[in-house]
Order: structure tokens, then C-alpha cells, then sequence
């Protein structure tokens, strides 16, 4: 049922800040200009004149919505939909531009949920890592990249519909784990190309990251646990063959007797990688 994605989760409640969503555009295209006007991509900044100072870029781990929100708040406490010049925005990267959207859908009842994957119109021939959001609308899920602004989109070129991304064009972890399973896709193209990695270990990590999510606890794109692979893992690919099925399915029902497997189960710590440490989520 679509419904168990319209109320607020562990990182989309904005707490204290709730009243500040009242009144936000419902609408993709609105909740997408919204948050373009609160966030910068921590990687794209400098396209916008913008140089981040370390505890601004740093504000990249900001875990839940109402912590960014208290962010945004303390530099320009004007209403949310007024757009922050660049340089008064908070950096984040596509899965903050994600959940903050998600949490903008679901305060105006909208059923919305961040999904992990990997995005096509980045480099051409190449499945980049990246978050979008997926939203309820005229009886489908639809998925808007709430991170490709005009300048973004100007030098992309993506050739679609920002509101409604092909699902070609942003493939699901999931899908790119059956996709590479079945022959059909090259798993050494999913991945970072600036980090240069790739494979089916990342696939693999990005499908935990995305079924976390599906159960709303949308994780740092660096955050580790469980049997989460890294690159020089073996991969379970049994397990991951399940998860992969449940994540496609129609109801969460074997998407969380899986995420009750000590495997993949979220503690109430993870590893953060950039900061080199354990990290509470709450």
C-alpha cells in the first residue's frame, strides 16, 4: 500500500521545523524548485561561483531532515520557498536533494520515498551513483531528480522529463543487480568514475542503501553495516539475488523479513565513512 510512505520516517521528520513545510508546493516540479533553492551540491558549487568553506561541506553528513532544516533556519529564517542565493544554501549531495523532497511530498500527503541507484545521464555510457526522488502520482510511481536545476540540466542536457526520469535513465539498485545478473549489463560500468570504482560490490552496497531506504531509513551514501561489500569483498550474491526480487516487488512484506537478517538489518550505529567512525543514527 502506498500509503505506509506518506508519514515522516527517522531522517524525513522535520521535528521542531514541521510548521515550515505547511503550505509548500505538492507538485514535483514545486517541491523540485523548493529545495534547489535551499541546497548545493557540494560537487557542483563551484559551477555556481560558490567555494565551500570544510564545516560548510561538511554539513554533507547531516543525517535527517529537521537537522538540515535547523541549518537552513539559523543563516535565513525567510519561508522555505524563498530561494537562498547560492552561496546561503546548505551543501548536501543527490541523496540530501532526495530525502529533503521526500519529506517536502509527504508533508502534503503525497506518497514519496528515496530510491538508491545509479543514474545514466551523468557520463554518457556510464551508471553513475546517485539518489532520486520517487513519488505517487495519477496512479504510478514517478521519479524526479530534485538536484538538476536549469544551470545542471543546461550542461547535462539530459533529453527528458526531470518530473517523470525513464527508468532507463535512473536504474534502481535492484534492477541494475538483476540487470547485470541476467548478462544484460556490465556491472564494471555502475559505480564513482571520479573515485574510479565500479562493479557488482557497489551495485551490491547501493541495493542495501536503496531497501533501507524503501523501509524509510535513508542512509548516507558512505555509511556502512552489515554485509555491505567493498572492493575487494566477495560478494554474496545469493543474498543479494533476494534482495534484489523483494526490492521489485509490489509490498514491503519481504523487503523487511530480509532487512531482519543480521545481514543487512540497520544497527543503531553505522560506520561513517568520511569521518572514520561509528556514528549513531538518532
Amino acid at each position: 500500500m502506498v500509503t505506509e510512505w506518506v508519514e515522516p520516517g527517522i531522517m524525513t521528520a522535520a521535528g521542531k521545523y514541521a510548521s515550515l513545510l505547511d503550505g509548500l508546493p505538492a507538485d514535483a516540479a514545486g517541491v523540485a524548485r523548493v529545495v534547489q533553492g535551499l541546497l548545493i551540491h557540494e560537487f557542483w558549487a563551484g559551477a555556481y561561483g560558490v567555494t565551500l568553506a570544510e564545516p560548510d561541506r561538511d554539513r554533507v553528513n547531516l543525517r535527517r531532515v529537521e537537522q538540515v532544516l535547523e541549518a537552513i533556519t539559523s543563516r535565513d529564517d525567510r519561508p522555505l520557498d524563498v530561494p537562498r542565493e547560492p552561496g546561503e544554501r546548505i551543501a548536501t549531495n543527490c541523496r540530501g536533494f532526495s530525502v529533503m523532497a521526500v519529506a517536502l511530498f509527504r508533508a502534503r500527503g503525497v506518497p514519496a520515498r528515496a530510491r538508491c541507484g545509479f543514474g545514466a545521464y551523468f557520463k554518457p555510457g556510464w551508471f553513475e551513483d546517485h539518489w532520486v526522488a520517487e513519488y505517487f502520482d495519477g496512479g504510478r510511481w514517478k521519479l524526479v531528480d530534485a538536484q538538476i536545476d536549469d544551470l545542471q540540466r543546461g550542461q547535462l542536457a539530459p533529453g527528458f522529463e526531470l518530473t517523470d526520469v525513464p527508468r532507463d535513465q535512473f536504474v534502481i539498485a535492484g534492477d541494475g543487480w538483476t540487470q547485470v545478473r541476467a548478462g544484460r549489463a556490465d556491472p564494471d560500468r555502475f559505480g564513482l568514475t571520479f573515485l574510479n570504482e565500479a562493479g557488482d560490490w557497489w551495485i551490491a552496497a547501493n541495493l542495501m542503501r536503496d531497501a533501507a531506504a524503501l523501509d524509510n531509513v535513508e542512509l548516507l551514501p558512505w555509511d556502512l553495516w552489515g554485509a555491505m561489500p567493498e572492493p575487494d569483498h566477495t560478494v554474496d550474491v545469493a543474498l543479494f539475488d533476494e534482495l534484489a526480487a523483494a526490492t521489485a516487488g509490489p509490498s514491503m512484506g519481504e523487503v523487511r523479513r530480509l532487512l531482519a537478517d543480521e545481514r543487512l538489518r540497520v544497527p543503531a550505529e553505522v560506520y561513517n565513512v568520511q569521518h572514520g567512525r561509528k556514528e549513531a543514527l538518532v
